[in-house]
């Protein structure tokens, strides 16, 4: 008997049984309560003789006592790690019966994002904070000392230190995501392989949640299940609500991470770089600038008016500006 992996199914087979207590739809609460059983089920399969007795891991134990307190959307990217099974009848529009799941297996529809917009607004995001955060730092810098070297040494020291931090913790990010589901997609791969029977059962009973009269669930998903690598990436999709379209490259998200939060806190730092006249000035011209255009580009994915968004986050870069200035004018040694 593999150890890791029938615990493994246990705990999920507990945690269903949480959201299966916690959920007010009555028909979900009966899929995840279902699935729990066919969760315990496939893992006595897992057992050669006597099933040990089972008792929930510290983890399991405290995700179950966190989506009680926190509920399910909360605790969703915690129970997905925890190989629980279902979570994607909270992805998109209820499957009707009128408007079924598709047949053939390769146009099943996922109900996922897709990486485009997230990875853009990262982008954006990445230059906001590299332009906020060097920008603060070159005027608490001026505010201390009004020396171009110290401003422009402190600046490229700023730029070069958030960069690699961002970069680092990007790569820790999005490494840690494909672990987790490289861990859970094998585990379905060898439960497709050993029992998938009990599969297809399981996302019947996912597509029936949603709409589907069970047995032609059933019959799509006994079809299905024929092939693999079709079936893996459904069963990652509909009862593990992974979508692997959505896990890039940890060193793609890495160098993205720095050049785009290097491309902000350049900004600020030009005027310095060019050695132009009044050059502080610039540089906070340049800033309100670009604060400006980025928030009113956030507003894309806000749905707020474009002004509003530019203006605000003008306003916000402004009183950090303000108190870094303050704070290094307090604090200032008088350096020439």
């Amino acid at each position: 008997m593999d150890t890791n992996n029938w615990r493994d199914e246990r705990n999920g087979a507990f945690l269903l049984r949480v959201i299966a207590a916690v959920e007010p739809d009555m028909a979900k609460a009966k899929l995840f309560a279902n699935l729990a059983s066919e969760s315990e089920a496939q893992a006595r399969l897992m057992v050669k003789g006597t099933e040990p007795t089972f008792t929930p891991s510290m983890r399991a134990r405290i995700v179950a006592s966190l989506t009680r307190t926190f509920g399910i959307n909360a605790m969703k990217p915690a129970l997905a790690a925890m190989k629980v099974r279902g979570l994607s009848v909270y992805n998109g529009p209820v499957v009707s019966a009128a408007h079924p799941v598709p047949r053939e297996p390769g146009k099943l529809e996922s109900h996922h994002r897709s990486a485009g917009g997230g990875s853009l607004r990262a982008a954006v995001f990445g230059v906001n904070d590299g332009l906020v955060s060097n920008t603060c730092l070159i005027l608490g810098v001026a505010g201390a000392a009004e020396n171009s070297g110290l401003i422009l040494t402190s600046g490229f020291a700023g730029l070069l230190a958030g960069a690699f931090a961002m970069a680092a913790g990007e790569f820790i990010s999005v490494r840690s995501q494909r672990e987790m589901f490289e861990h859970q997609i094998s585990l379905e791969r060898a439960e497709i392989e050993s029992h998938p029977e009990a599969e297809a059962e399981e996302l019947a009973l996912i597509y029936a949640a949603r709409g589907v009269p069970l047995e032609d669930a059933r019959k799509i998903t006994k079809a299905l299940v024929k092939n693999k690598e079709e079936a893996l990436n459904t069963l990652a999709r509909e009862e593990l609500g992974l979508n692997p379209e959505d896990l890039g490259s940890p060193l793609g998200a890495a160098f993205w991470s720095f050049v785009s939060f290097a491309f902000g806190a350049m900004l600020p730092l030009a005027p310095f770089i060019l050695h132009l006249a009044n050059a502080l000035y610039v540089a906070v011209g340049i800033a309100a600038v670009a604060l400006f255009a980025i928030g009113a580009a956030l507003s894309l994915f806000s749905g707020r008016n474009a002004l509003v968004g530019g203006l605000r986050m003008v306003g916000i870069g402004a009183i950090a500006a303000a108190a870094t200035y303050s704070i290094g004018k307090l604090f200032g040694v008088g350096v020439a």
